[in-house]
């Protein structure tokens, strides 16, 4: 296999990743109308992949140092509990349509914080035109030929918040991944994740009803949730960071929208207007120009 087929499979990795998690609003819209709580979900969510995640996961506990496991920590917090919270949170207070809109500012903030933080990584200027006209995109394909934009602080605030943590996250990835398996780097943040939750349990305890939590369409939703959307594309999503960098994979984020309205569209029998299908195409050219935006100075 070349090197360019090599580099064709993390990239398939990315995009499988987002299409799944594009299509999760579905799962946790069925689970929050059968009674369960965002924060009960991610709980849920994530302790089935951590335990599904030890089948294959050697059984090392701890990493080389405790700075790498402070790293951990904040790979755990940023990309689990604070990300998750901070979102469902805003999901509660501001309009749908505009925690859509603003966490796909998640790849224009990895850049700048890429850039920031390690200064061999040089940015070119089509990386910031392909970001910006997907994020243009992004905002046709959120609002779907309903201009509707209602201004809330704190929801919009959380929601950047969300964004910037998923920003950090993959920063941290990058630092682990050179000395890491990428199972062992996954099932810390799973770890960490839940362990950061528990503040949050305190604050708000949930009461599990276990006549719902045995209902079919509960049971395969949290599967899907637990196994698939955190398990499996937790990483595929960290082989791809480590293997393309972590300002490439991010740049897919911008396409969760599109899957999201292709999805509505196919089950819940939602529009898709003129409008949302300018977006789409302008996401889809966003992200290829975006792609071809960066390069590395060679040492």
């Amino acid at each position: 296999m070349t090197a360019n087929n090599k580099t064709y499979r993390y990239h398939f990795l990315a995009i499988l990743t987002v299409i799944i998690w594009g299509t999760t609003f579905v799962s946790t819209k069925v689970l929050i109308g059968n009674g369960l709580t965002p924060v009960e979900i991610l709980l849920y969510r994530f302790s089935l992949a951590y335990i599904g995640i030890w089948f294959f996961c050697p059984r090392k506990l701890l990493a080389k140092s405790w700075k790498d496991e402070l790293l951990f920590l904040g790979a755990g917090l940023c990309g689990g509990s604070l990300y998750f919270v901070s979102e469902n949170t805003a999901l509660g207070i501001t309009l749908a349509s505009n925690v859509s809109l603003i966490i796909c500012t998640a790849p224009i903030l990895t850049a700048f914080l890429s850039r920031l933080f390690h200064k061999g990584e040089r940015l070119k200027n089509h990386l910031i035109y392909g970001s910006l006209m997907a994020l243009l995109g992004v905002g046709l394909v959120v609002f779907n030929g309903s201009f509707i934009l209602q201004i809330n602080p704190l929801g919009d605030i959380l929601t950047l918040f969300a964004a910037l943590m998923w920003s950090f996250y993959g920063l941290i990835l990058r630092r682990l991944g050179s000395r890491y398996p990428t199972l062992f780097i996954t099932r810390k943040v799973f770890f960490y994740g839940i362990v950061t939750l528990i503040p949050v349990l305190v604050i708000s305890p949930i009461h599990p009803q276990f006549a719902v939590l045995i209902q079919p369409a509960v049971i395969c939703n949290l599967l899907f949730l637990g196994v698939i959307a955190s398990l499996l594309c937790y990483i595929m999503w960290n082989t791809a960071v480590k293997e393309l960098g972590v300002v490439r994979t991010t740049n897919y984020i911008y396409v969760v929208p599109l899957v999201t309205l292709l999805t509505s569209a196919l089950v819940i029998d939602e529009t898709i207007t003129v409008v949302a299908l300018f977006g789409s195409a302008f996401i889809l050219s966003g992200v290829y120009i975006a792609e071809k935006g960066i390069t590395f100075r060679k040492k």
